[in-house]
Order: C-alpha cells, then structure tokens, then sequence
C-alpha cells in the first residue's frame, strides 16, 4: 500500500521526473510515469495523471505531447533556459581562469540540473574537450562576493595582497601589512577578476587581482572616493588600460594603417572618432602609459604609430629599444 506521506509527494515528483528525464526527442509514456511514480511508493491511476499534468500547465510548466511507440506521450518543452544559453553558461564557466577546476565541476553540475538528463549529457562532452589554465586560488569565488557585499554596503575592506616567488610560494606585499581600500567596482579583464578600489593613503584609484586578495575583512568605515567613480566610470576606465596595469593616462594620438580598423574597434569601441589621411588613419583616446601598452602596440609592428605627444613616443622607442638591447 502507497504511504500516505509520499502519496502527498506525487504531484512533486511528477514534476521532477518529466524536467530530468523529458525533451523534445525523449518523450515520456504514461506506463514509465506509473512505474516511475510506482518506484517512489506513489500509486496513481492514468485519470489522475492526466488531471496532474494539467494542474502543473496551470503552474507553467510547458508539457507538451508527443508521438512515442505508437502511443502519446509527454515532454517538457520550453525551460527557464534554451539549451543554446546553457552551453554559453558552461563555456563562460570553464573558461573562467578566476574558477578553479572543482569550483567548475560543482557549478556546471548544478546548471546540467536545468535540463533533461540527456541534454546535460551534452554539455559534459563540452567541459571534457575545454583544457584551459585555472586559478589555484579557491578563495576567489568566496572573495568577490564579499567584496560585492562590502559594495552593496558602502563599507571599506581590508586584505593582505601577495605575489609569487621562485618556490611558488606566496610572498605577502607590504610585508604583511594589511591595505585598506574602499572597494568601487569589481572588473573582468583579460580572464582574471579585478577590483577597482580607491586607495586612501595614496588617495589614488588603484587596480587589485582578486586571485591575489587574501584574508578580507569588511570593516565598519564607509567609503572613500566615490566622488572620482560615478556608475559610467568602470567602462571609461578599463578601456584605458591595458591588462589593468595602472600608469599615467594622458591623451594619445594614434595612427594606424586601414587595415587594423577593426583592431582598433575592437579595443576602444564602436563610439572612437576616425580620422581617414592618405595612409591610414588617425584616433585619439585617453589611455594609461604602460608597458603592457607599449606590448600592444609593438604587436601591430610598423602600421601602428604613436603620432603626439612626442614624450609618450620616445618612450615608446625606448622601450623597444630595451627590448632589443643585449647588454
């Protein structure tokens, strides 16, 4: 005899059997519905299924019906997410350099709980073909959500920050000392996370990896800086930096050759002015003057230009010149 206890479960575990083990191309009878309900301690007659499955219609739960075996069928249809969006949701994940493997594992796990069995299979094919380079830092993912708290909260954070040596090894900057910085923004750049933080000792808008963050602590001190940060500032601000390295920002002009438009798009966006001339063209931009800019644009070799100001453009010979030098 059904136990009364899982007899008040049915509709529940109706529900979940037909989202785990239902699609489109899988369409569930009604004689696996009985038996699956059966192998739970749940008797059901067809009559009360039926009224079941249109109860959880009601509820929004797309089941739609479908030939199978020459019989009618069920499957559920449309899901809060396409499996489309899913597979961008995994890739996103696994290419996370911020994740690490296990903490990857554990969240495509829990998006495969999204669809059917049979789809999720598909997207375990995707993680076994990805072998990118993760973060050893676990913390990181518990990192950023307290510093979005501490931002939600308008409060200042405290953190050791380190680099590594030789041995791998963790090397605290400071020697040891704690940096107290009021967080403004958290960035995504270049597969790492970054917070965007106002410095009051150096009162200065400085850059922190996330992965290299270690023992915050939200303090009881509000905010400093913000007044420097308003909600357009992240995007005006990482898109003069490079790599998010900080350096001087000053006001460039550059000249590149027609081809590389779509390079330069690409980098400064859609809304950078375009100046055509015989040869190329010109734009000109607010950026950070750093080495990891001089990278870029050595990349671009002899068709990318630093036309003013000069001071900005013999550094930038003398950085190549660094490079080139044996001595």
């Amino acid at each position: 005899m059904a136990k009364l206890s899982n007899q008040k479960l049915k509709l529940l575990v109706l529900k979940d059997y037909l989202e785990k083990c239902s699609d489109e191309e899988h369409i569930i009878k009604m004689s696996q519905i009985i038996d699956h309900l059966a192998a739970n301690d749940i008797s059901a007659e067809r009559k009360s299924i039926y009224n079941d499955i249109e109860t959880l219609r009601n509820y929004g739960v797309d089941i739609e019906t479908g030939p199978v075996d020459k019989t009618t069928g069920y499957y559920v249809a449309n899901r809060k997410f396409q499996t489309a969006e899913l597979k961008v949701l995994v890739d996103a994940v696994q290419c996370s350099r911020f994740i690490t493997h296990k903490k990857s594992y554990e969240l495509i796990k829990k998006l495969e709980e999204l669809t059917s069995c049979h789809i999720a299979k598909t997207l375990q094919r995707q993680v076994i073909v990805n072998d990118r380079i993760k973060h050893m830092n676990e913390s990181i993912y518990y990192n950023t959500d307290k510093i979005h708290n501490a931002i939600a909260e308008n409060k200042k954070i405290s953190f050791k920050y380190f680099e590594y040596n030789l041995k791998k090894e963790y090397v605290f900057r400071k020697n040891g000392a704690k940096y107290v910085v009021s967080p403004l923004v958290l960035v995504w750049n270049d597969s790492n996370y970054y917070m965007v933080g106002f410095d009051g000792e150096s009162r200065t808008i400085r850059n922190y990896r996330v992965d290299k963050m270690m023992y915050i602590s939200v303090l009881n001190e509000k905010r400093e800086g913000l007044e420097r940060f308003d909600s357009d500032a992240s995007a005006r601000y990482t898109q003069k930096m490079f790599s998010m390295y900080n350096g001087k920002e000053q006001s460039i002009k550059l000249w590149f050759a027609n081809h590389l438009v779509g390079v330069v798009i690409d980098r400064f966006g859609k809304d950078i002015s375009i100046y055509p001339d015989e040869s190329g063209f010109t734009i000109n931009v607010n950026l950070m003057v750093s080495p990891q800019f001089f990278g870029w644009l050595a990349g671009l070799g002899k068709d990318a230009k630093i036309i003013s100001p000069s001071a900005v453009a013999q550094q930038y010979k003398e950085h190549l010149r660094g490079i080139l030098d044996e001595d």
